[in-house]
């Protein structure tokens, strides 16, 4: 055995990683034909009428005419939706660029924001083109959080004032300082009907029976009707006199080039990361085609294009958009399309009704969507990473200064945390008598090597140490001052374990592995046993070693699986009996985790039948136990008897065990109706070849014979027989580390590997045509 072991956790893996399975340049998602019609014409129009309140809100946010944000609507849900590469992300007017559209608004006017707005599409379309899509899924979700965080912060504090009555400024500061006058002098008409939108969003979601129906739509519906059934003067949405009249809006901006193409790059870059987040999540809501990121680029660069052309807001993917689509069942991208075609025929038709909305209405439902913008569970997760200075940092500076200047903040403050990390590895030694301890912790890199040669000399010459390496990143002078360190220490006398967590730097530097390969003897440490990782330490050691390596860890993963089932009670599905060899792992083999299994273990996975007339004097109690409490309280539907290669109860059998006066004699005598079935089964085959062992050949036969003393218990039979209980039969194959399958047809056992078992069905089933085998 190696002096070292590697531990292996299961990696963090981006949630579109699944790609990487996929062909280079998968073909766009199928519209889903008519099949998909009855599906996606009710999520059509669920969208919508999720679409048209944020469209005129985020319109008022951003300073735009409020037809922008319809038109936006319209082009996002048609243009995108045949276009992108994403088959159910729903597009149109986001929240996440009223602040960089009002900037531009108040610097160019709007006309010359359209243009910025062709440009950003254009230059869309040209990253999609490039196939760079995935890079920009490379910004650190810290600033992404924090920079959506400080918008939802100047939304809210923008449009809180329109809620009073009153108008915003551009600066997030002056509205915070004017805020207390506003309210001093609120108008009460503007403020009842943002009450009234504010109250409905927070109250809906926990109405029972009522989240088919948008809150936002209902929020705006009753507001509307509010003002206009008691006659209010409030401030209402004005559109033109004949919306359908667009034109050409683009004006070509005046001022400097650079700034110009700065500009139209900054809402490129955010309405590019946005998109491509909101894709990314939409993909992990839905079992269907995965998405395009360079084609849904390129569908996001035409809207963007055609909606400055008209005269719209920049349109990018939503989240919210695209989780009600998801949520209300759509199948297939028509979806997205006729919403936005409902769009344009509700501007169509109903127009006056959209003019009814007051103004104050509209500026509530963006306050509650500012204040959800900056989502709790996000600042304790990057707390929990140790990122949360990068979200404040980013989301501050977006407040206070500028979006752009904000995002570079935030990218600088993770340079510098990157860096900081890189030269700041923790190392810590802990000592027990001879035994010591070393954890390294972080990066270690060259800047660390100073600090690990000081805490190594620490250990004394012969000692045994346990060194982890719970390290991201090894370099080649940091290996060399351990890897030389080691051989020295082992050379005088000393014992040194090296555990890799999280990758097997170390293993493949030894091995010669190239970085980013598993070496070929990396295995996790629950896999190896701890019996070999320290021969020559007393059991009690072991033991206390393994325990401590759970506490530190597996507790932590497994421990709100435990805290659950702790509160719910065990309720497993299968009673799994199996013989107490050492080398048998229950939960290794079926790769089952906490209650998933009721597990029986004895010498030999005997079934004691009970004795004739019900007496229990002959009977292995606890077995007889286990096996009426797996089904009469837990009510089980499996009971599985798995056997394994080399066992040594079969062994004795084979010598005659069972007569003696031991307790070992005793239970083994249990296996006498599996020796006579073996006599039998010997007496027909010594024509034949029969593969394997002796041993093993009574070990199969045994699985077999106490599935059929199985039968023999009170109520399993019965239940056998209703089909609410099914008996299976397992060999396991140590030197192979392979499960056989018994096949209740032929009474033959089969690699697991070699058929496909069908989910949810029970192969294996045991079924009576063995019993003809049992003698009398």
């Amino acid at each position: 055995m190696p002096s070292h072991s590697s531990r292996a956790t299961v990696p963090e893996t981006h949630p579109d990683d699944q790609s990487l399975h996929r062909p280079r340049h998968p073909r766009p998602p199928k519209w889903g034909g008519l099949r998909n019609l009855r599906h996606d014409l009710p999520a059509s129009i669920v969208v919508f009428l999720v679409a048209i309140p944020l469209s005129l809100g985020i319109a008022l946010a951003s300073g735009a005419p409020i037809t922008a944000g319809l038109i936006a609507a319209a082009v996002g849900g048609i243009v995108v939706g045949a276009a992108g590469g994403s088959a159910l992300q729903a597009s149109g007017p986001a929240a996440g660029l009223t602040v960089v559209v009002a900037g531009f608004v108040h610097e160019y006017g709007w006309a010359a924001t359209c243009a910025i707005t062709v440009a950003a599409g254009l230059v869309q379309i040209a990253l999609g083109c490039l196939g760079v899509a995935r890079a920009a899924l490379a910004i650190s979700p810290a600033i992404v959080h924090g920079m959506l965080a400080g918008i939802g912060i100047t939304i809210t504090l923008a449009q809180i004032h329109v809620v009073l009555g009153g108008k915003s400024s551009s600066s997030a500061t002056e509205n915070l300082v004017a805020l207390p006058g506003q309210v001093l002098h609120a108008n009460p008409v503007a403020a009842m009907a943002g009450a009234i939108v504010i109250a409905v969003l927070l109250v809906w979601p926990k109405l029972p029976k009522v989240r088919a129906v948008p809150a936002a739509l209902v929020a705006i519906v009753l507001a509307t009707v509010a003002a206009s059934t008691l006659g209010l003067d409030a401030v209402r949405v004005d559109l033109p006199a004949n919306v359908l009249d667009l034109g050409l809006a683009p004006e070509m901006p005046h001022g400097s080039w650079s700034a110009i193409a700065l500009a139209a790059l900054t809402m490129a870059v955010i309405a590019s990361v946005e998109s491509l987040l909101s894709a990314v999540a939409v993909d992990r809501m839905h079992d269907g085609p995965r998405a395009n990121l360079n084609r849904e680029l390129v569908g996001q660069g035409l809207a963007n294009s055609a909606s400055g052309l008209l005269g719209g807001l920049p349109v990018t993917g939503v989240i919210v958009r695209s989780s009600t689509n998801v949520a209300a069942g759509a199948k297939s991208r028509a979806s997205t399309i006729l919403h936005g075609v409902w769009v344009i025929v509700f501007v169509v038709l109903a127009a006056g009704l959209i003019e009814q909305i007051p103004l104050a209405a509209l500026a509530a439902l963006l306050v509650v969507l500012g204040v959800r913008m900056v989502k709790p569970e996000e600042i304790r997760e990057l707390r929990r990473h140790r990122e949360l200075a990068i979200y404040l940092v980013t989301a501050f500076a977006v407040v206070e200064l500028n979006l752009l200047e904000g995002v570079a903040l935030g990218i600088g403050v993770a340079v510098l945390q990157a860096l900081y990390r890189l030269t700041h590895t923790k190392i810590r030694t802990e000592h027990r008598g001879a035994f010591w301890h070393v954890v390294v912790e972080g990066s270690l890199t060259f800047a660390a090597v100073p600090r690990l040669n000081r805490a190594l000399a620490q250990v004394p010459s012969g000692a045994r140490v346990d060194v982890d390496l719970e390290v991201d990143y090894l370099d080649h002078a940091a290996f060399e001052a351990l890897h030389n360190w080691r051989v020295t220490h082992e050379r005088l006398g000393g014992r040194v374990d090296i555990d890799e967590v999280h990758e097997s730097w170390y293993e493949n530097a030894v091995s010669g592995t190239p970085a980013g390969r598993k070496s070929p003897t990396t295995v996790a440490p629950w896999f190896f046993p701890w019996t070999h990782r320290r021969p020559e330490a007393a059991p009690k050691t072991h033991l206390l070693h393994g325990v401590s390596e759970f506490q530190r860890l597996t507790a932590p993963l497994v421990r709100p699986v435990l805290a659950e089932l702790a509160e719910l009670g065990q309720s497993p599905s299968q009673l799994f009996i199996t013989c107490s060899d050492s080398r048998l792992v229950p939960h290794l083999m079926t790769a089952s985790g906490p209650g998933d299994l009721f597990t029986v273990r004895n010498v030999g996975n005997l079934v004691p039948r009970p004795v004739e007339g019900g007496a229990s004097g002959d009977i292995d109690m606890s077995v007889a136990a286990a096996i009426e409490y797996a089904t009469e309280v837990l009510g089980v539907s499996t009971i599985t008897v798995c056997g394994h290669s080399g066992c040594g109860a079969m062994g004795a059998l084979l010598d005659g065990a069972g007569d003696g006066d031991r307790p070992i004699d005793a239970w083994l005598a249990h296996g006498a109706h599996t020796v006579a079935r073996y006599r039998v089964d010997s007496a027909t085959e010594e024509a034949e070849e029969v593969p394997g062992s002796a041993q093993d050949r009574l070990g199969r036969l045994n699985v077999l014979q106490q599935l059929d003393n199985l039968l023999a218990h009170p109520g399993v039979s019965e239940r056998v027989e209703a089909g609410t209980l099914h008996l299976t039969g397992m060999f396991f194959d140590i030197s192979s580390a392979e499960m056989h399958l018994l096949d209740p047809a032929t009474g033959t056992f089969a690699p697991v590997g070699a058929r496909e078992v069908p989910a949810g069905s029970e192969a294996g089933a045991h079924s009576d045509h063995s019993r003809e085998h049992v003698p009398a």
